[in-house]
């Protein structure tokens, strides 16, 4: 493809909630936009995903399907591959040697699900070992739930799912627990239990139960624990963008601290589900169509300005011979 093929409005990275939404508006808006597709969805492991109003219990990647689908009504490029990085003024550069120019810049890359590495939790990752209550606390409801230490984000996990169960066990593993959460936790109906984690028992492709070093062995239908989260934001720090705390810093709308970029989804809030993830989508197609437009109508007045500067400049040299 030559130069001028490649030369796009707006070029997003990442083909998720957020990054197909922001091209569903900026497609729908008329302008040119590339979206690019590494297809490495973080939910990809997930039957169903919950809490999105009219696709609730939808499979994740039927979701996806559909919105690639609906941009490409609108004249949307769905590329895919994987970018390496990206030059300031925008040129995007994929694994592949693929190279597009772009006025803007989405990112929307998510972030990864570090998991620890008990033998076990990556093979069950999203199926009866889970994240979310919100996500996933219903459909594992009044069933004997176990929750590992494994992050300090592991206490308010076990607080929230007395909402969803009555038998939940804090399984303490390796986490240091402060003896106020300890007591906020048998308070509030949940039994923590000594012992590190050994491994999960699987049988008949359920878990079963969770063994501890020591050789109990404790059932359990579902466990929950909490990742490290990682956000996926190697482009964003590469251009410069500011972070604070570990995560890039943004507007309400994803603007980031370097002009002409933006950021939406996980890649800057670890907490976004998939319809906030879309929202965030939105907001950011909102703000970098306005943003385009202010720049289109700068150079309109800009290209005009000459053509009523020249009979003024004209006027001026005639009055001059004439005096």
């Amino acid at each position: 493809m030559n130069e001028a093929t490649n030369r796009h409005d707006v070029v997003i990275v990442g083909a998720g909630a957020a990054g197909l939404n922001a091209a569903l508006l900026l497609g729908r808006a008329r302008r040119r936009v590339a979206v690019i597709d590494a297809g490495e969805p973080r939910n990809a492991p997930a039957a169903h995903m919950h809490g999105f109003l009219s696709r609730d219990g939808l499979p994740p990647a039927e979701l996806l399907e559909l919105g690639r689908a609906e941009i490409a009504r609108y004249g949307v490029q769905l590329v895919r591959g994987r970018v390496e990085r990206i030059d300031h003024g925008f040129t995007v550069r994929l694994a592949d040697g693929q190279v597009l120019d772009a006025r803007r810049i989405l990112v929307a890359t998510g972030l990864r699900d570090e998991l620890p590495g008990i033998p076990g939790i990556r093979e069950r990752w999203g199926r009866d070992v889970l994240h979310c209550p919100y996500c996933h606390g219903y459909e594992v409801r009044d069933q004997p739930l176990a929750v590992l230490g494994t992050h300090p984000g592991a206490v308010h996990q076990a607080l929230l799912l007395r909402q969803w169960s009555d038998d939940v066990l804090f399984l303490r593993h390796a986490l240091d627990l402060a003896a106020e959460d300890r007591e906020r936790l048998e308070c509030h109906g949940v039994r923590v239990v000594e012992g590190a984690v050994a491994r999960l028992a699987v049988e008949g492709d359920r878990l079963r139960g969770i063994e501890l070093a020591d050789g109990r062995a404790i059932p359990r239908a579902a466990a929950f624990l909490f990742p490290r989260m990682t956000p996926r934001d190697e482009l964003l720090t590469g251009l410069g963008c500011a972070g604070e705390d570990g995560w890039i810093v943004t507007d309400r709308t994803g603007r980031t601290s370097v002009s002409g970029v933006w950021a939406a989804g996980n890649v800057v809030d670890p907490r976004a589900q998939v319809i906030t993830a879309a929202g965030m989508g939105s907001a950011a197609a909102f703000a970098i169509n306005g943003d385009l437009t202010e720049e289109d109508v700068r150079l309109s007045v800009e290209r005009h300005r000459p053509e009523q500067d020249a009979p003024s400049a004209e006027r001026h040299v005639l009055e001059g011979e004439g005096r």
